[in-house]
């Protein structure tokens, strides 16, 4: 634990870190002596996981009210943490919608496209200079972006969704080839059925999902990879699932994922 906070320590920075797979990647860096900058919309409940990591680990946390959907967003958050010795950023805010394309309210597809692309496109444009120049002292960083297993093909009632995550994904690929040799570490994560909020705001009933993983589990295996980059799967019976989908024809494949989608 000690290396591993020396190496992308002191302080971590992770967004949409109010709930689900942000709030557990935050528990789980308190645990290895990280101190924090959190950034959400729900500061109360940002000040409640405050408290408890303050009160469990000694935790030195620093709360960031910044909405995401909101084009500014990003560099304001730059601006507000300039100065700061950050050696891990964790762009992990993002949110799906299901159902028919063309039943998806404009305004939520417009406020899921900035937060789930717009976000981590200029996040990583922002903060790798400073990462970088920590690698360049022999100190080193990383940056990880959350994507999904769905980016690995269209999926259907998520369209939208798989769609914005494989821009993620083929960002973070891109991004780790060019910080090879500068002391950067960049993973993109993509997960499977994760329990989470997000899940249950999207229309997903996890009851009806086998392999369902703890958002905690997530974090660590993730954490635990980072040096493993390009992308990592945290959920091998998904990846394995679309290993089979991917290995069909696509035609197949998608009418296969159409089919179980209904039961979902």
């Amino acid at each position: 634990m000690t290396e591993f906070r020396e190496r992308y320590g002191p302080i971590a920075l992770i967004t949409g870190a109010s709930s689900g797979i942000g709030l557990a990647f935050a528990e789980e860096l308190a645990t290895r002596g990280f101190d924090l900058v959190l950034v959400a919309r729900r500061v109360d409940r940002l000040q409640e996981l405050t408290e408890k990591l303050e009160r469990q680990h000694g935790t030195k946390v620093s709360i960031c009210d910044a909405d995401l959907s909101q084009p500014t967003a990003p560099g304001e958050l730059h601006r507000l943490v300039a100065g700061r010795d950050i050696g891990l950023v964790i762009s992990n805010a993002g949110f799906s919608v299901r159902g028919l394309h063309e039943s998806v309210d404009p305004g939520e597809l417009t406020e899921m496209l900035t937060v789930n692309c717009h976000a981590p496109l200029h996040l990583a444009r922002l903060f790798l200079p400073a990462l970088k120049a920590r690698g360049a002292d022999g100190r080193g960083g990383a940056f990880v972006m959350v994507s999904s297993i769905e980016a690995l093909m269209g999926c259907p009632m998520s369209a939208a969704y798989s769609a914005m995550k494989a821009l993620v994904l083929h960002l973070g690929e891109g991004l780790y080839a060019e910080a090879a040799g500068s002391g950067v570490d960049i993973l993109t994560c993509c997960p499977g059925a994760t329990n989470t909020e997000a899940g249950q705001r999207a229309g997903v009933d996890m009851s009806q999902l086998a392999n369902v993983q703890q958002p905690r589990d997530l974090a660590v295996l993730t954490l635990d990879n980072l040096a493993n980059g390009p992308t990592y799967f945290p959920n091998a019976a998904y990846k394995a699932q679309f290993d089979q989908l991917l290995a069909m024809p696509k035609r197949d494949a998608l009418m296969a994922m159409a089919q179980a989608m209904k039961g979902v």
